[in-house]
């Protein structure tokens, strides 16, 4: 009897290093039997495709007062959502301002952000500017340019280029290298070879 005793005592005092020696056998197959987790993959870089095209479309914006904004149409394009660009053919854009002066513009193909208000003209550009008065009634004449891409910016009335362009204003012409012209402030700046005609106002 007093062996069995003797025998459970040393049971019961080895008893809770036995267990702890299982328990960690257990969480060493655990891990082993555990598949290892794969690193997260890095996210595939957006592809320049299109989602969406238009054939033969044309696509007006309208301002808070329910006012024409610009209109947008072309032989195709397509919508690239990377960027959210839309690349057209053929183009052709309307475009009014605040105080209803008409901005025409056209090329071969164009870069456009989504409102049409950054466009980049690529081939046989032209963007004309009708004529207006402005805030103090003065009488401001019709602008064209011309050239094989013109950068303009609708809505804050800025055409700029880093190729050969060609510039009429009213009667007088110029033509340079490079151009950057806004209209809001009444600045042209003209670079590169520059050369100029000017003729005098006609009387009435």
């Amino acid at each position: 009897m007093n062996r069995l005793r003797d025998w459970f005592d040393r049971l019961t005092l080895y008893l809770p290093v036995f267990l702890m020696g299982l328990l960690a056998m257990a969480t060493y197959w655990l891990v082993r039997s555990t598949p290892a987790i794969e690193a997260s993959r890095p996210a595939a870089p957006a592809q320049h495709l299109p989602d969406y095209f238009m054939r033969q479309f044309s696509v007006k914006t309208f301002d808070a007062r329910g006012l024409l904004k610009s209109e947008v149409t072309g032989a195709e394009a397509h919508h690239f959502p990377d960027t959210d660009t839309i690349e057209i053919d053929q183009v052709q854009i309307r475009s009014f301002n605040e105080e209803g002066t008409l901005t025409t513009a056209s090329a071969l193909r164009a870069l456009s952000n989504s409102n049409a208000s950054d466009v980049q003209l690529i081939g046989q550009a032209l963007v004309v500017r009708q004529a207006s008065r402005d805030t103090s009634g003065k009488e401001q004449p019709a602008l064209t340019f011309k050239g094989e891409f013109l950068h303009a910016f609708m809505d804050t009335e800025r055409v700029t280029s880093d190729k050969p362009v060609e510039l009429t204003r009213g009667h007088d012409r110029f033509t340079a290298n490079s151009m950057d012209f806004d209209n809001k402030d009444r600045v042209l700046l003209l670079t590169g070879r520059v050369r100029g005609q000017l003729l005098p106002a006609r009387t009435p």
